[in-house]
């Protein structure tokens, strides 16, 4: 068991209105004025208020190639994982050189040497820090992440280790690209960053009581659904793949899977006193309301996030979390973390509050 001691989010300074991003975009996805009129639409029912970009509003009218935009991107999420980082390990009263071992993951550009390689020097890790990239799980990473590094400190009881989570979605965007996946991921993907530090438990005992721990987690794996989302590599860069089905996988399978989980862990839906579900767009979030049997206002966190910030990919869930840690919860009290992503993929994460 692993005790989550701070997460800290971080977003690019550029911030826009939807309705500023979507005059600006429209006309170099699609001339044709009927297109248009459905990008705006899909725009104006994501659900999205405001977003943050890695660049300038205007500097996206010119073309780039996935050579230039994949430079920015290691540069920027250096940038965004760094601020995010040392404002984690603040936060938790702990120093670089504490940490053991580092997670790192992202879906929307590549780097090798990884990005957590270029912070060991900027941040002033030991030279002996483990880390571990991880590529390709997309929207499920940052509860997967959690989990992996629970998993890790569980045999590592007195460990420091850190999950580090960057999208820049708007380094994918795909000009003359009118098809209504790529409408809908203009509407809804920004760009932003996260940390996460999280110890083992019995170097918990030696801190302060701060976040909940970890007590169990669940990876779920749906078959014949990998064509539902994810990204697709072109000469221009990654190309979104995103269908409506995504909701209805959620609804076939994740009430099922969640009463299963907590079951497993001598738990009721009922139990469960606070949320933290992945804000990936109004029909996902709807969709999980409506599996799980909710009442409104439990998502109340992911829909404001997905409002002020859109969706994040693997960040967007720590950004809620982040929200959560920040409001007093009573000890004992119990919560369930999840999120969605390739594959088709589930993470579910169940959370305590130490007494």
């Amino acid at each position: 068991m692993a005790r989550i001691a701070a997460v800290s989010p971080a977003l690019p300074t550029h911030v826009y209105s939807q309705a500023e991003i979507t005059d600006t975009i429209a006309p170099m996805v699609t001339s044709d004025p009927a297109r248009q009129a459905v990008m705006r639409r899909l725009h104006g029912g994501s659900g999205v208020q405001t977003r943050h970009l890695v660049m300038p509003i205007e500097r996206y009218r010119d073309s780039s190639t996935f050579t230039q935009s994949n430079g920015m991107f290691i540069e920027v999420a250096a940038d965004l994982t760094e601020q995010a980082l040392r404002d984690a390990l603040r936060t938790a009263n702990l120093e670089p050189r504490d940490i053991d071992y580092v997670m790192f993951t992202s879906v929307t550009g590549i780097s090798a040497p990884s990005i957590d390689a270029l912070l060991v020097a900027r941040l002033g890790l030991r030279p002996d820090v483990k880390r571990v990239p991880m590529y390709g799980l997309g929207c499920v990473a940052g509860a997967a992440g959690i989990a992996r590094v629970n998993d890790y400190l569980v045999g590592h009881p007195n460990d420091v280790a850190v999950l580090l989570a960057v999208e820049l979605c708007s380094l994918t965007f795909q000009r003359d690209d009118d098809s209504t996946a790529n409408l809908v991921a203009t509407g809804l993907f920004g760009d932003g960053a996260a940390a996460v530090v999280m110890v083992g438990d019995q170097r918990a005992k030696r801190m302060p009581v701060t976040g909940p721990d970890v007590i169990d987690a669940r990876s779920q794996l749906y078959p014949d659904t990998h064509e539902v989302i994810g990204f697709n590599a072109s000469e221009t860069g990654f190309r979104i793949i995103l269908t409506a089905q995504v909701s209805e996988v959620i609804e076939r399978n994740f009430g099922a899977d969640v009463t299963a989980f907590l079951a497993s862990n001598g738990l009721e839906v009922s139990d469960i006193d606070t949320w933290v579900a992945h804000p990936g767009g109004p029909r996902v979030l709807e969709s999980f309301q409506s599996s799980l049997g909710l009442p409104d206002g439990v998502f109340d966190n992911s829909w404001s996030s997905l409002a002020r910030v859109g969706n994040l990919s693997s960040a967007s869930v720590l950004h809620v979390l982040a929200e959560e840690l920040e409001t007093p919860q009573n000890a004992g009290e119990e919560t369930l973390l999840f999120a969605l992503g390739p594959g088709v993929s589930a993470e579910l994460v169940l959370l305590r509050w130490p007494r």
